[in-house]
C-alpha cells in the first residue's frame, strides 16, 4: 500500500489547504462508497423504518433513523444497537452497515444518528467534546425509555469519530451493554502529537475537510497552534476526548477493530485499550483504516460478521461460535478469507539495522540512508524506532523521520513516520514512528529519510507539514539506527 496522496501537489498556502481538503476525503471514515459497498448485502427481514428528531440538552436537533422489527416485541423489549458515523459522514452509511451485519429486521431495534454538525443535525462540530457526550447521553435515554426496547441490552457501534463518541460516553457512564469500535482513538494527545510534535497534516486535514460554518471556532485555534508548533491548545483539546484512564478495569464487553496501517490512529490506540479493559474483549487488526488504508477493507465483511456474533452473544444471549481462546485476530495483507489468530497479543521481535554516514543540511535539504536487501521477509508489528545522531542549531526546531522500503519489484512502501522537537545541546534523538503492521518482502531495501517534514520523503506525504523554522536552520546528521518490531513469523506474503 502506498500513501494515497503520493502524487498530490503542494504549493502556496491557499492551494495547500485545497489539497488537504481533497486528501482528507480518504481519511474520512464512511462515505457514499460505504453505502454502495454495504447497501445490497445482508439478509432481508421485515422491519419498519422511521425518521425522528431527538432534541439534545441545549435544544440542538439530532436527526435519527430508527429500524424496528415487525411483529410484537419479546417480553422485556428488543435488544438495540446505536451506530455512530465517522467525521464528515452521516447516518446513511451506518444504516447500510447495520443492514449488512444483519442487525436490521429480525432481532434488534437499530438507531443511526447524524452527529452534531453533520447531516441533518444542528449545532457545530466539536469532535467528541462535552456537547457530543451529552448528545449521546440524550440519544441513549430517548431509546431506553421506548417500551419496545430492553433498556439494559443496548449496544453501540462506532467508527473513527463515532468510535470516539462511544469511548467518551462509556467513560461518562452511559451503560452500554456491549460495544464495537473501529479505527478510533483512546488517547488523543498521543495520537495527534506523539513525542511532543503535532501531526500538523493530520490535524489540518481533518479540520480542512469540514464545512467551516459547521465547525466550533476552537478547532481552528488548535490547527493554527499546530502550525506554529504550540501544543498547549492541542493538549487542552485532547484532555476531555482522551479515555484510556477511564477504561482501566472496565468490564463492558468490547470488540476493537483497528487498522493495520492507519497513520492517524495507530494500532497503539487499540492495544492500550485492550490491555486496560478487564471484561470480555476481542481485537481485530484489519486492512481498513484512515490513510494509507480505506474503509471498508478486503476483510471488513468477515470482521463485521464476527461483530454481529459479538452483539448476539452480549445483547441477545446467543451462544454463537466465537472462539474465546483466540481473541486476537490479525488480517494478513494478502487476504484470503481468514485472519491469523492468537491467544494473546503477539510479542514482537526486534530487528536492528545500523546505517552509517554523516551529512549536513539546511532548510530544504534531507538526509537519506538506505540499507542492503533484507535477507528474509519482515512483518513490522508495532512502532519502529529511529535513533539519529544529530546536531541542530537554534533555527532547526524539529526532526522528522520517515521509514520507507523499495521492494525487489520496484514498489515503494511508506512504512511509517514520526517526529520530535529538537533540544538545545542534544546530540542524539530517538524518534518513534507510527504504530502499524506492514509486510516487507525478502530483498526489500529500507530507507530512512530525515528532514524538517514528511515532505522530505515525498512531496505528497502530508503527515508532518513543511512549516516555518527559525533563521538560518542547519542540521548535521551522523549515524542512524533502526529498531523494528516484527512478528516472529510473518503472516503475510
Amino acid at each position: 500500500m502506498q500513501v494515497p496522496y503520493e502524487n498530490s501537489d503542494y504549493g502556496p498556502a491557499g492551494h495547500r489547504e485545497a489539497t488537504l481538503c481533497l486528501v482528507m476525503k480518504s481519511w474520512i471514515a464512511v462515505s457514499a462508497a460505504v453505502v454502495t459497498f454495504f447497501a445490497l448485502s445482508g439478509p432481508a427481514f421485515a422491519f419498519t423504518k422511521q425518521d425522528h428528531t431527538v432534541t439534545s440538552f441545549d435544544g440542538t436537533p439530532l436527526a435519527t433513523t430508527l429500524f424496528v422489527p415487525d411483529g410484537a416485541a419479546p417480553v422485556g423489549g428488543w435488544p438495540a444497537v446505536v451506530l455512530f458515523h465517522g467525521l464528515g459522514g452521516d447516518r446513511s452509511g451506518m444504516s447500510a452497515i447495520a443492514q449488512s451485519m444483519g442487525l436490521v429486521g429480525e432481532h434488534y431495534v437499530v438507531l443511526t444518528v447524524d452527529a452534531r454538525g453533520h447531516g441533518a443535525s444542528g449545532g457545530l462540530i466539536g469532535i467528541d467534546g462535552p456537547n457530543e457526550v451529552r448528545d449521546v447521553q440524550t440519544v441513549f435515554a430517548w431509546l431506553a425509555v421506548r417500551p419496545d426496547v430492553a433498556d439494559a441490552r443496548i449496544g453501540a457501534w462506532g467508527i473513527s469519530l463515532g468510535g470516539g463518541a462511544v469511548w467518551t460516553s462509556l467513560a461518562a457512564g452511559v451503560p452500554w451493554a456491549a460495544v464495537e469500535i473501529a479505527e478510533s482513538w483512546t488517547n488523543l494527545r498521543s495520537a495527534l502529537a506523539p513525542q511532543g510534535l503535532a501531526k500538523s497534516g493530520v490535524i489540518a486535514g481533518f479540520i480542512g475537510s469540514l464545512p467551516p460554518e459547521r465547525v466550533e471556532p476552537s478547532l481552528f485555534a488548535v490547527r493554527d497552534a499546530a502550525y506554529a508548533g504550540q501544543l498547549g491548545p492541542a493538549y487542552a483539546f485532547a484532555v476531555p476526548r482522551t479515555t484510556i484512564q477511564a477504561l482501566k478495569g472496565r468490564t463492558t464487553p468490547v470488540f476493537l477493530m483497528q487498522g493495520r496501517r492507519d497513520f492517524a490512529f495507530g494500532m497503539d490506540q487499540a492495544l492500550q485499550a485492550y490491555t486496560a479493559l478487564a471484561g470480555p474483549k476481542r481485537l481485530w487488526f484489519g486492512l481498513h483504516g484512515h490513510a494509507p488504508s480505506t474503509f471498508p477493507g478486503p476483510d471488513s465483511g468477515e470482521m463485521l460478521a464476527e461483530g454481529t456474533q459479538w452483539f448476539d452473544r452480549y445483547l441477545r444471549g446467543a451462544v454463537g461460535t466465537l472462539d474465546d481462546s483466540l481473541p486476537v485476530a490479525v488480517a494478513p495483507e494478502n487476504w484470503s478469507g481468514q485472519p491469523a489468530r492468537f491467544a494473546a497479543l503477539p510479542k514482537p521481535v526486534a530487528k536492528v539495522i545500523r546505517l552509517a554516514g554523516s551529512s549536513s543540511i539546511t532548510r530544504s535539504g534531507k538526509v537519506q540512508r538506505t540499507s542492503g536487501p533484507l535477507a528474509g521477509p519482515l512483518e513490522v508489528f508495532g512502532a519502529p524506532a529511529v535513533t539519529v545522531r544529530a546536531d541542530a542549531n537554534a533555527g532547526w526546531t524539529r526532526i522528522v523521520a520517515v521509514l520507507s522500503a523499495r521492494t525487489p519489484t520496484g514498489r515503494n512502501i511508506v512504512v511509517a513516520g514520526g517526529g520530535i522537537p529538537t533540544t538545545p545541546g542534544a546530540k542524539s534523538y530517538r524518534i518513534y514512528l507510527s504504530n502499524q503492521a506492514t509486510f516487507l518482502p525478502r530483498g526489500s531495501k529500507l530507507t530512512v529519510t530525515v528532514g524538517t517534514s514528511s515532505l522530505a520523503q515525498d512531496p505528497g506525504n502530508l503527515l508532518y507539514l513543511d512549516l516555518p523554522l527559525g533563521p538560518a536552520p542547519k542540521l548535521t546528521v551522523g549515524a542512524v539506527s533502526l529498531s523494528i518490531p516484527t512478528l516472529a513469523k510473518p503472516i503475510s506474503r
